[in-house]
């Protein structure tokens, strides 16, 4: 397979970690969204969104969304499952994943942050204020999903759908500078992440794209 991607997009970073925990081997092409690389005609035939990522399989077939992948990935390659036991954890694991995946991430992307520049005047400080509350808002609702929740793990004692969205929003939250220390549930869900090496591994500093 081959996974159409950029290090910094935190839904190419999903997909990263979820090929990892299922063992499945991936080849890198890399698309640049800082240099609209995603636009590019070669790239608008496999995603006519312009959007990363893109997983190619091996008869051709271009799978795109993120989730919708890690539902494909579910289906044809059901251990290790990503999903916890029970139809109603199965359910609170997704809906957290997508107040991450739908409510966070696609309002602090690049492509509003640079609709805000060109159509609405932001500067860069009124963008990064933008990206910073909205991730800052989003994970104190995430937070209180979970507020309840012992241990490390989320919804299972093995990682789900829920830590593969987290972590990289982390990440994303970081990045804009979110003071992230409120969100101790969140934290200890991303430590005990981290400490697995298909989620270390996939983090952005570590591709090959990296800048």
């Amino acid at each position: 397979m081959r996974l159409h991607g950029y290090f910094r997009s935190s839904a190419a970073w999903r997909l990263r970690i979820a090929l990892a925990l299922k063992g499945l081997a991936r080849e890198d092409v890399f698309v640049h969204l800082r240099r609209g690389e995603q636009r590019a005609p070669a790239h608008l035939a496999r995603n006519p969104q312009g959007l990363v990522p893109v997983l190619e399989l091996d008869d051709g077939t271009m799978l795109t969304q993120s989730l919708a992948i890690l539902d494909w990935l579910e289906e044809t390659h059901p251990a290790p499952s990503i999903l916890p036991e029970g139809a109603i954890e199965r359910a609170r694991a997704r809906a957290f994943a997508l107040a991450i995946a739908c409510e966070i991430h696609p309002v602090q992307n690049l492509r509003v942050l640079n609709r805000l520049r060109r159509e609405a005047g932001f500067d860069d400080a009124g963008v990064a204020a933008w990206a910073r509350e909205t991730n800052a808002e989003g994970l104190a609702a995430c937070e209180a999903l979970v507020a309840d929740r012992p241990g490390g793990f989320l919804f299972a004692g093995r990682p789900t759908i829920a830590e593969i969205c987290l972590v990289p929003q982390l990440g994303n939250a970081r990045r804009f500078g979110v003071d992230v220390a409120r969100f101790s549930r969140l934290l200890a869900a991303e430590a005990a992440a981290l400490a697995l090496p298909a989620f270390a591994e996939a983090a952005p500093e570590r591709q090959p794209d990296a800048e």
